[in-house]
């Protein structure tokens, strides 16, 4: 008998994942062969290296496939999915999945072209499905529920395990905090639906490369300053990969304003702008790797930054408009943009998963002390040629008078 856990974590409430296939390892049909047990990142051999079982996010025969799932925790549900090819590899069908009440019971989704069985669990149905009591303490509230299967009977005998999925929400406390003059970090979103699953989309402007501290209120920058922008799948958490196909400035909230001015600044996907610089970040994946994500389309947030401009005519404030496209991680659609040129470029297929996030507004700071710099830089080279003539002056004027006494004091 052996247990393999997999574990995840998410910001919209951290998500424990205990994954148990309960059989014996020498006599079930399908599972982690030990000879061809090669990668120990995926493959964990036993002591006596006549068993194996597979590492945390991995199945199959070499441990090379990845058990898809993902659990969002929302404010009225949490719903649990997980990857069809995971329940076919241990033979367990669609029917003998559910909660711990088998009344609460999984269903297919095909999110992507990519199938999974999927339960949502509406908090006014977590008793009634199973749910565990419901843990508190002063400043959290756990929820946990169980995703299982039937065991498979043939005849008399078992011959597959049976899986036992366990899951848990851990929400913070909210409290209202009475503040004098409250100060609220400006954020954008937009909620996009891909298939049957919705996925909330969040752009925020940041105080600088860090990406530590949002701006409170509206964003106040100089010239040539840069603006810090992060676009990124809020929930659910690494299950799509983001693309920002567009992103373009108005003078105006309304992106399709055709009466004010308009700057592009991202186009397909690419920079548009001269000073547009996509900034990476490192991310961890649910298998616990680790890779260089904030590019576009490699993972599930992209972080890019501009140079601060302003149009040739008033209002001089940026209202801040982007296009974004969904894509379902490791299942064979590329996300990412061809920028090798302007020429090459080739325009990002237009499908309907996406949405258009607006922010704004975002002002241009022009300090006094730099006008007072140029009247200074203006009035003292023309003082200086002022002062300058005049010295000729009074010179030339000295040498007028010193030639005259000379004429007159010399003998007739």
């Amino acid at each position: 008998m052996y247990q393999w856990e997999f574990r995840m974590f998410y910001l919209s409430g951290s998500i424990v994942l205990a994954v148990s296939l309960l059989c014996n390892l020498e006599h079930v049909v399908g599972k982690c062969i030990p000879s061809k047990c090669v990668d120990p990142n995926t493959c964990i051999l036993s002591e006596d290296e006549l068993g194996c079982k597979c590492a945390p996010g991995y199945f199959g025969d070499q441990c090379d496939q990845s058990a898809m799932m993902n659990v969002v925790c929302g404010k009225d549900a949490i719903t649990i999915s997980v990857i069809e090819d995971f329940f076919i590899y241990y033979n367990v069908g669609l029917g003998s999945v559910h909660l711990t009440n088998p009344e609460c019971r999984a269903r297919k989704e095909v999110i992507a072209g990519v199938a999974f069985y999927t339960v949502r669990t509406p908090k006014d149905k977590y008793e009634f499905c199973g749910g565990k009591p419901i843990e508190k303490n002063i400043t959290h509230v756990i929820y946990s529920l169980t995703l299982m299967s039937e065991q498979q009977v043939y005849a008399n005998i078992i011959r597959d395990p049976a899986i036992q999925i366990e899951y848990k929400c851990v929400y913070p406390f909210i409290r209202t905090v009475s503040m004098l003059y409250p100060i609220v970090p400006i954020t954008s979103e937009a909620v996009l639906r891909m298939d049957e699953l919705d996925a909330t989309v969040e752009m925020s402007v940041y105080r600088d490369e860090r990406y530590v501290e949002v701006f409170a209120g509206v964003p106040t920058v100089h010239f040539r300053d840069r603006v810090f922008v992060q676009v990124s799948v809020t929930r659910p958490r690494d299950f799509f990969n983001l693309r920002v196909d567009e992103c373009w400035a108005t003078q105006t909230p309304n992106p399709n304003d055709t009466s004010s001015l308009t700057h592009t600044l991202l186009l397909d996907g690419c920079a548009e702008d001269e000073s547009v610089l996509f900034i990476t970040k490192s991310i961890t994946y649910r298998n616990g790797t680790m890779a260089q994500g904030g590019q576009n389309g490699v993972s599930s947030t992209v972080r890019f930054s501009f140079e601060m401009f302003r149009f040739i005519t008033e209002p001089y404030e940026l209202y801040l408009h982007c296009i974004v496209h969904l894509c379902t991680q490791g299942h064979g659609e590329s996300c990412i943009p061809e920028c090798k040129s302007i020429i090459k470029r080739e325009a990002s297929t237009k499908e309907p998963v996406e949405g258009i996030l607006s922010y704004g507004p975002i002002r241009l700071e022009v300090p006094e002390r730099q006008s007072t710099n140029m009247l200074f830089t203006l009035i003292l080279p023309m003082a200086a040629v002022w002062v300058l003539a005049l010295f000729l002056l009074i010179l030339i004027s000295i040498a007028r008078a010193g030639n005259k006494r000379m004429v007159s004091e010399s003998p007739s």
